[in-house]
């Protein structure tokens, strides 16, 4: 059974974590996105869905499954889209892991022309959007790019505004806003919120826990 919005969340831990998107609501949000590219494009004949790691892609794909059902004009392209290089913290972070940009093996490698939807998890600060405009330019000329964001928390550092948004999420900058897929993380799909979690003195450190993805960290 999907957990309601807006619910805390059962799991214990060092941070007090409450549910704001469940599984039934993370569906109806996609869907309701999808609706929403279709109409505002007036169809969805030269649309392009490429998501931005991690979540973003997974994202991307669920949406053009939606597409595909309701415009039979859509092609059920979508890719995607790697911003590591372009990103403007490579100084502070060097050891970022290089991903892939994948795009449909009908595009030859070009994005001209097309509808480009950009699709990622949680929109913070915007600059992982503008990585990802200027990764866009090395693969060409689209005719239109827009934005589908699941979550827009607010806090922007750019002029960056999502065309698409499944919830609006007034949020704190010591909150964290974590995306859950299960086709990721397993378990039930879920959009929780907690505080950070304090900084802790080299001394008092426990073992290493893995890295927090770029969700985790805020980094959007």
């Amino acid at each position: 059974m999907p957990e309601s919005s807006e619910t805390p969340s059962s799991a214990s831990g060092a941070a007090a974590e409450r549910t704001v998107l469940g599984e039934a609501d993370i569906a109806r949000a996609l869907t309701r996105i999808a609706h929403e590219i279709v109409e505002r494009n007036k169809g969805a004949a030269d649309l392009l869905l490429l998501g931005i790691p991690t979540r973003g892609v997974q994202l991307a794909r669920r949406l053009a499954e939606r597409l595909a059902q309701i415009e039979p004009t859509f092609s059920g392209e979508h890719g995607t889209l790697d911003v590591t290089m372009y990103r403007d913290d490579l100084r502070r972070q060097p050891t970022r892991a290089v991903g892939q940009t994948v795009l449909p093996g009908s595009l030859d490698g070009t994005i001209d022309d097309k509808v480009v939807v950009l699709v990622d998890d949680v929109l913070f600060s915007g600059r992982t959007i503008r990585a990802a405009l200027d990764a866009l330019n090395d693969l060409g000329r689209p005719r239109v790019v827009q934005l589908a964001a699941l979550v827009d928390r607010g806090h922007r550092e750019l002029p960056i505004r999502a065309d698409y948004v499944g919830k609006n999420l007034p949020t704190s900058r010591s909150e964290r806003v974590r995306v859950r897929l299960a086709d990721v993380d397993g378990g039930a799909d879920a959009v929780v919120i907690s505080e950070a979690t304090p900084a802790v003195s080299p001394a008092s450190a426990g073992p290493a826990s893995p890295a927090p993805s770029s969700t985790e960290r805020g980094a959007r």
